[in-house]
This record gives structure tokens, C-alpha cells and sequence, in this order.
């Protein structure tokens, strides 16, 4: 079992950034990859960002390409995502996901992430 708790989310204006955070606890060892997804009332979740856990490959959706960053810290085994000029667009529950070895599925894809944070709201105001 993988344990994920996000924090670092609320109300932001319109260009304005947040930083979310995802503390990992258990299994860890066996994660390949960790990211980010988002949903938004009404609409299915999406892919945001994407890192392995070795921190050497990392992926972004084109929509948040140049504004968000996604890393994180080995020793404190915690995921983050930078996220800047924000837009009301994104307003969204932020999800943190960990996928484990041998588990098929693209990066993109909810099929491809085992275990799921309980997710951080994000407002974005206009």
C-alpha cells in the first residue's frame, strides 16, 4: 500500500500561483511514477503532470506546458507542482497518484496510477 495526503491548495486570482504538495508514505518503493490529475465539477478527470520516481522523465499535459512544474524530493519521498499564471479554467479538484511497477497504462492515463490522494481544491478567481 501506498499512502498519498496532498495539501497546498485554495483560493488564488487569476494569474496568480499555488504550490501543491504530496507527502508518500508506505510502499514507495515500489512506485514508477507519480502525477498529478484534476477534475472539475462536471467533467472527467484529467492528466496534469507526470514524474518518475526517479525524477529523470517528466511530463506535462500541452494546457499546462511552460506554466506548471511538477518535482520532487526523494529523502522526504514528497511530490509537488508548481503551478503559475493559474486560470479560472483550472479551478479543480488536484489529485496526487502514484503508479506502481507493472502496472500498464500510459503516463495520461487513470489506468496507469494505483493509488489516489484524497485531493486538494483549487479556486481560481477571475
Amino acid at each position: 500500500q501506498v499512502q498519498l495526503v496532498e495539501s497546498g491548495g485554495g483560493l488564488v486570482q487569476a494569474g496568480g500561483s499555488l504550490r501543491l504538495s504530496c507527502a508518500a508514505s508506505g510502499r514507495t518503493f515500489s512506485t514508477s511514477i507519480m502525477g498529478w490529475l484534476r477534475q472539475a465539477p462536471g467533467k472527467e478527470r484529467e492528466f496534469v503532470a507526470a514524474i518518475s520516481w526517479s525524477g529523470g522523465s517528466k511530463y506535462y499535459a500541452d494546457s499546462v506546458k511552460g506554466r506548471f512544474t511538477i518535482s520532487k524530493d526523494t529523502a522526504k519521498n514528497t511530490l509537488y507542482l508548481q503551478m503559475d499564471s493559474l486560470k479560472p479554467e483550472e479551478a479543480a479538484v488536484y489529485y496526487c497518484a502514484a503508479g506502481l511497477y507493472g502496472t500498464s497504462g500510459y503516463y495520461y492515463s487513470t489506468y496507469r496510477y494505483d493509488y489516489w490522494g484524497q485531493g486538494t481544491q483549487v479556486t481560481v478567481s477571475s
